[in-house]
């Protein structure tokens, strides 16, 4: 059974929706003392990083996550839950993350767009897999998913194993080990969502 890790910054009921539309009960949790309890753990989120931050450290969620991703059972941050991961992000100033992925997050440079598109980038894209790991399975090397974002990741390729194109290339799902992260949003992403989210389930 999966925990979605509520911190007030999250739009949990479609989360646990999707799994639902899986046969799956995902619970939400507020108490970072009962994440241990689960063998897996999502981390979702909407809105602005530092905010996000502060709620992640008040509750004691922060050091909860990090210590839940070093027992090597498997995590999944969705959207701005996926740029928490990282190490920090430059959004309104500069603030570091949980620091699972190396990384930083990025704020899309309009000025590489080779022609004019709109901030936030809103909408269904293709993600291309560059590397082929347990979450995608079953899926073909371009599908597409939903994204609604102003922000997007800058790390390794070695740390990619997804790429989209919006006026420029950028890294839309990331991972380390077991940290999983999308910039888009499975649960209103329809089947090729509801495969990532089964994926991760049978990981």
């Amino acid at each position: 059974m999966p925990a979605i890790i509520d911190y007030n910054m999250g739009n949990l009921a479609s989360v646990r929706n999707a799994f639902a539309k899986l046969g799956i009960e995902a619970t939400i949790v507020r108490d970072p003392d009962k994440l241990e309890k689960f063998d897996k753990i999502v981390l979702p989120g909407v809105g602005a990083y530092g905010d996000a931050v502060a709620h992640l450290q008040e509750t004691g969620m922060d050091e909860a996550i990090k210590a839940f991703a070093k027992t090597g059972k498997p995590v999944l941050g969705i959207c701005l839950g996926m740029q928490l991961l990282l190490e920090s992000s430059e959004e309104f100033g500069f603030h570091e993350g949980l620091g699972l992925i190396p990384g930083k997050v990025v704020r899309f440079d309009q000025e590489r767009f080779p022609k004019p598109l709109k901030v936030p980038h809103m909408g269904w894209n293709e993600l291309f897999v560059t590397q082929k790991t347990p979450l995608l399975r079953n899926l073909p090397e371009a599908f597409y998913l939903y994204f609604v974002h102003s922000y997007h990741a800058e790390c390794d390729k070695k740390y990619v194993m997804g790429e989209t194109l919006y006026g420029y290339t950028f890294a839309s799902a990331i991972y380390n080990e077991n940290i999983f992260g999308f910039q888009p949003h499975p649960e209103k992403s329809h089947k090729n969502g509801l495969q990532i989210l089964q994926n991760f389930m049978d990981m």
